[in-house]
């Protein structure tokens, strides 16, 4: 009983397994189509990959003190040492970074007048993730470990499984959709997660996956739900989300704001739920919070130079 409750001592509130990118961004009046060149005026270079997205998201709310923690792998260049400095200033436990043989994940990102965008990523070292970068005490009884689909998913297994043998929860973002992930693979993943979170995208095609018919999303979300045991979150853009699970479904509206860059959006939403679920939310609170700081995060360019403040979505909420 000691050694757990040691081991809960030094356990991340949430602790984000996933990919970390440098971002290079470009605003353009039209996304370019194939075999046409567009050209932007300048460009930004900025810090991202959907894990430490998703990771700085939890840390703005959660606050500092290495209550966030991030596990993965840069390269051993100037841009891995500048995506770990700014972790670190962030507050969050780096301690779980790894140096791989390979270049830092790079994203290439542009942003249309609208505010839509078109991402190529380049994988780098995320694609060298393992497991065993993982240290031993990060995992615990009341930690919240976050997982997407930039690193490779024999390693993703693995951490849910440790996960679940410490007791802790586990949310899936399953995003972007593996292009050769299998029916198996989704299952035993399914099976080791307490929450799903996809866009209507990665829903249809969980659902397909499973052997689940129809394209209405409340339906598809509440079967994938029942099927597995979990819930299951859908966003849904501008019309915010849903959530589905024992209770049934339930509809939560997004703020009314005009969009700037939704590039973040979508890790802001992940974020900001897994560390409502340490704040002791229930998932459908979670999911408003969430709701509220990824509408927020549209408001300006950029990933986590985007993401709201705790003192921004509580101010937000209450003005709903």
């Amino acid at each position: 009983m000691a050694d757990q409750a040691d081991r809960a001592s030094q356990a991340a509130s949430v602790l984000v397994f996933g990919s970390l990118n440098v971002d290079l961004v470009c605003r353009v009046a039209a996304i370019a189509r194939p075999g046409e060149t567009v050209l932007a005026p300048d460009y930004e270079q900025l810090f991202g990959g959907k894990g430490a997205n998703q990771a700085v998201a939890a840390a703005r709310v959660l606050g500092g003190a290495n209550r966030v923690a991030m596990v993965g792998a840069v390269g051993d260049d100037e841009l891995g040492k500048a995506v770990a400095s700014n972790l670190a200033k962030e507050g969050i436990d780096i301690a779980g970074l790894q140096t791989a043989p390979a270049r830092t994940g790079c994203a290439f990102i542009s942003i249309d007048s609208g505010g839509e965008n078109a991402i190529t990523v380049a994988s780098g070292a995320n694609a060298r993730l393992d497991a065993a970068a993982l240290p031993d005490g990060l995992l615990g009884p009341s930690s919240v470990l976050v997982l997407q689909m930039e690193t490779p998913l024999a390693a993703s297994l693995k951490a849910a499984e440790r996960a679940r043998a410490e007791g802790g929860r586990v949310v899936v973002n399953l995003a972007p959709v593996p292009a050769q992930l299998g029916a198996d693979d989704l299952a035993r993943l399914l099976a080791l997660a307490d929450s799903l979170i996809v866009n209507e995208s990665e829903l249809a095609a969980a659902a397909g996956l499973s052997g689940i018919g129809g394209d209405e999303p409340g339906a598809l979300a509440t079967a994938l739900a029942a099927r597995f045991g979990l819930v299951v979150i859908a966003t849904l853009g501008a019309k915010g989300a849903l959530v589905a699970g024992g209770e049934g479904v339930h509809a939560i509206s997004a703020l009314a704001v005009e969009p700037v860059d939704t590039t973040g959006a979508g890790d802001t939403f992940v974020g900001v739920f897994a560390s409502g679920l340490c704040n002791k939310l229930t998932a459908g609170q979670a999911t408003e919070q969430a709701v509220v700081a990824a509408s927020l995060a549209c408001r300006r360019v950029g990933a986590q130079s985007a993401m709201p403040t705790a003192a921004e979505i509580e101010q937000a909420l209450a003005a709903r």
